[in-house]
Formats: C-alpha cells, sequence, structure tokens
C-alpha cells in the first residue's frame, strides 16, 4: 500500500497550491480520503475529507470556503486545492485512507509534504 503526497511548497500569504495524493495497493473506491496536517508543535487535525464516490465531503471550518477536496477514482488519485492560504495553514500535510463497507477499520497513511505560508 502506498499514498504518496506531493504539491507542497512555499507561497505567500493569499496564494494557492494544490497537493495531490497517488495511491496503490488497495481499492481506491472502497475508501474515503481525507486531508490531515500537522503544524509544529500542534495536534494532528482532519482539514478535509471526500467520500468514497466524491459526491460527500466535509472540511473544517478553519479551511472551509478555501479549501476544495477532491477525488479521480479511475486514476485512484487525491487533490486538496488550497487557496486563500494563510500562514496559519503551514504544516506538514498528509493524505490519509479510511476503509468502508468490508474494509471498514482499515486505514492507510503517506508520509506527509510540507506547506509554508510566509511572505
Amino acid at each position: 500500500v502506498q499514498l504518496q503526497a506531493s504539491g507542497g511548497g512555499l507561497v505567500q500569504p493569499g496564494g494557492s497550491l494544490r497537493l495531490s495524493c497517488a495511491t496503490s495497493g488497495f481499492i481506491f473506491d472502497d475508501y474515503a480520503i481525507a486531508w490531515f496536517r500537522q503544524a509544529p508543535g500542534k495536534e494532528r487535525e482532519g482539514v478535509a475529507c471526500v467520500g468514497s464516490s466524491g459526491e460527500r465531503t466535509y472540511y473544517s471550518d478553519t479551511v472551509k470556503g478555501r479549501f476544495t477536496v477532491s477525488r479521480d477514482n479511475p486514476k485512484n488519485t487525491a487533490a486538496l486545492q488550497m487557496d486563500s492560504l494563510k500562514p496559519e495553514d503551514t504544516a506538514v500535510y498528509y493524505c490519509n485512507a479510511e476503509g468502508i463497507r468490508r474494509y471498514r477499520g482499515r486505514q492507510f497513511w503517506g508520509q506527509g509534504t510540507l506547506v509554508t505560508v510566509s511572505s
């Protein structure tokens, strides 16, 4: 099983970044995909989630209206479009796969990608 997050980098406040999560080794359609982040000295927090079909999404209050989560099931990938970035969005971002239906209880993590919002 692999989840490969990419797309992080340095961006100025107000800018945008698009994170991608490429996956393999599991039945992508049977997993919800979530994005978490962990800032220095803080606990990991969930910021966005997309259901297995892509129809349902969830956002934390801190990113709602600025971030958009999506997935492409035929390509086994997910993305997090981040707009109007703020310095407080600086963190390592992780993608996570959580199983549903017969795979309920299974969970996979990818390595993180660093996002730095600074002028």
